[in-house]
């Protein structure tokens, strides 16, 4: 007996009716809508969170996020929302398009080339995101 069916999207679908059964407001849930409630904060505020106003001596909140953005994309670049968080953040933070694309490509000695390309091209679609905001 064989399904042509998609198992994943089974699996998929199980999955949401499950999470809407134990809470109605999910059934209209999406990622992106998700990546909405968290905006970026202010580049003192991460200063004062992220980087060096405990520590003096410390990294600063834009090196901090490269090696979270590195981290994120050696994990194989599957955390979408925390990816483009991370990459809005670091817009935020003063780090440069060439800064972010060399932290990526760096990575793809270590995370293989699937993982660099979709980390990059979620860079592109914040990069993106952030110039039609600028216009």
């Amino acid at each position: 007996m064989t399904d042509s069916s998609n198992p994943f999207e089974k699996m998929l679908q199980q999955y949401q009716d499950m999470a809407k059964s134990m809470n109605p407001a999910l059934e209209t849930f999406t990622p992106k809508g998700f990546e909405n409630l968290w905006p970026t904060m202010p580049k003192d505020m991460m200063e004062m969170f992220f980087g060096n106003a405990l520590n003096k001596e410390g990294l600063d909140a834009k090196t901090r996020l490269l090696l979270t953005l590195a981290a994120l994309t050696v994990l194989g670049g599957q955390a979408d929302a925390q990816i483009r968080l991370t990459l809005r953040h670091l817009v935020e933070a003063g780090a440069t398009k060439q800064e972010i694309v060399e932290c990526i490509g760096q990575m793809s000695m270590f995370a293989g080339i699937p993982a660099m390309t979709r980390v990059m091209e979620l860079a592109q679609d914040v990069m993106g995101e952030d110039e039609e905001s600028e216009t």
